[in-house]
């Protein structure tokens, strides 16, 4: 998880300072110590923690905060707000032309995910409505052209390509006219990149940005590999003047010094941050969110926007319906599944809960993805009828079932039996708004053992 070591580290330096009454001068300058050292072991760039803590010390010895009710509250609210100054303030929203085409420049050294972002960007853009065109430039590393073509025809969305014989800057070119010519209204050029910076990589981004004049240059970076991050994105910033910065891997063990010290030290915005394989695995970059999750606050709007994008209102307030008064079925549960998939990966998704990782268990939880497709199998081999009524499920369906799906007799009653336990746990939930909720809510607390069937 990004940001596990730091947001752990900073949540339990402001946890010993809620617990204070009062502050003195010496617990904000103990507290702003150890903030320093996670700052740093987060690999976030020297000089840009001690102007942050410089500023946070400033705030936080102010009067106003040691005659505050809950001075240690006020200092976190001084750090959220600093770390949301950190990242950039404010979302920087990708520009749009006045006269379309908007050209994007992706830029970035080899094994960033330059490509595959330039296909998340054009789905991204394509779900919002516009028509991208993404153009093949890069004639050097091998199976480039293929990789972006391929991808064009997983996501539909065309691609512009004149093999690796030709120069960039034609293709370039030319795709642009291409576009014109098509009505797309965005063109995503996909550069070449290089195992390191050199003048010949940078002679040919830059005769691609005179050729082209594109509206973003975007430099894609991977964030784990920390401080090196930002200093290739300055590096890339001194010969391009780039507009934005995208974070890829920023679901995997990175320490989050990128992401801190990228603007500060380029001046240019993070504008999206990549957290995963799949295709929409690319979000904007809304700085206050992600200080807040580091935190410990959570980002319910973020998992808000997942929720309205990914599951049907209607289909929501029908289920709620079938919880309540137990009629949920094993179809429910089936299509209950694809629509949190569609928000992407669970444990994810519970990251952005406010206070998760207080909660017991939460930080070593791993949703196993092969249990939840044994699961899958085990509901997709019962007939209709069976799935709308479990109580049909004797032992001899149960064996077929077990067939049908890959597994063993003995994990199909498993996860029945899980099944049926959390139908009873739902119904009775839906009880404690009563006048029985209490005695409900104490009946349920007696249930051990509980597991969710995935």
């Amino acid at each position: 998880m990004a940001f596990e070591g730091l947001a752990n580290r900073l949540q339990n330096v402001f946890g010993k300072l809620r617990s204070k009454g009062k502050l003195t001068e010496e617990d904000v300058g103990e507290a702003l110590r150890e903030v320093r050292l996670a700052l740093l072991e987060a690999d976030v760039n020297f000089k840009v923690v001690k102007d942050f803590i410089a500023r946070v010390k400033e705030q936080a010895i102010g009067q106003e905060v040691m005659k505050s009710f809950t001075p240690g509250m006020v200092v976190i609210d001084i750090v959220n707000k600093e770390l949301t100054a950190l990242m950039g303030g404010s979302q920087s929203k990708l520009a749009r032309s006045n006269r379309p085409p908007t050209v994007i420049m992706m830029a970035g050294l080899q094994g960033a995910g330059k490509t595959t972002t330039s296909g998340k960007l054009a789905k991204m853009l394509q779900k919002q409505n516009h028509r991208p065109l993404m153009v093949a430039c890069d004639i050097y590393r091998p199976a480039a052209i293929k990789q972006l073509q391929v991808l064009g025809e997983q996501l539909k969305v065309p691609v512009f390509a004149m093999g690796d014989q030709v120069n960039p800057v034609d293709i370039a070119k030319a795709g642009l006219e291409h576009a014109k010519d098509n009505g797309h209204d965005y063109v995503i050029i996909d550069t070449a990149g290089r195992l390191h910076i050199d003048e010949n990589l940078m002679d040919e981004l830059k005769n691609v940005r005179s050729a082209t004049n594109p509206d973003e240059i975007l430099l894609v970076v991977d964030a784990m590999t920390g401080q090196d991050a930002v200093n290739v994105a300055e590096s890339f910033h001194q010969q391009l003047e780039l507009t934005g910065v995208v974070l890829t891997k920023l679901d995997g063990d990175t320490r989050g010094g990128a992401a801190l010290s990228v603007k500060a030290v380029t001046g240019c915005p993070i504008k999206f941050v990549a957290s995963g394989e799949k295709m929409d695995a690319l979000e904007p970059f809304f700085p206050d969110r992600m200080a807040s999750r580091i935190l410990g606050m959570g980002d319910m709007l973020t998992l808000i926007e997942k929720a309205q994008a990914g599951i049907d209102m209607e289909k929501a307030k029908e289920m709620e319906r079938k919880m309540r008064t137990a009629e949920f079925t094993f179809e429910d549960f089936l299509d209950q599944m694809e629509q949190v998939k569609k928000m992407g990966p669970l444990d994810q998704i519970l990251e952005m809960l406010p206070g998760a990782n207080k909660i017991k268990g939460m930080k070593d939880m791993k949703v196993d993805d092969k249990q939840m497709a044994r699961v899958e199998a085990i509901v997709k081999s019962m007939t209709t009828e069976e799935k709308r009524k479990p109580e049909l499920l004797n032992p001899s369906r149960r064996k077929r079932i077990a067939l049908g799906s890959g597994n063993s007799v003995q994990e199909v009653n498993r996860f029945i039996k899980q099944f049926e336990d959390m139908r009873k746990m739902m119904k009775q939930f839906s009880g404690m708004m009563g006048p029985k909720g209490a005695k409900n809510l104490k009946k349920l607390g007696k249930g051990k053992g509980f597991k969710f069937p995935f």
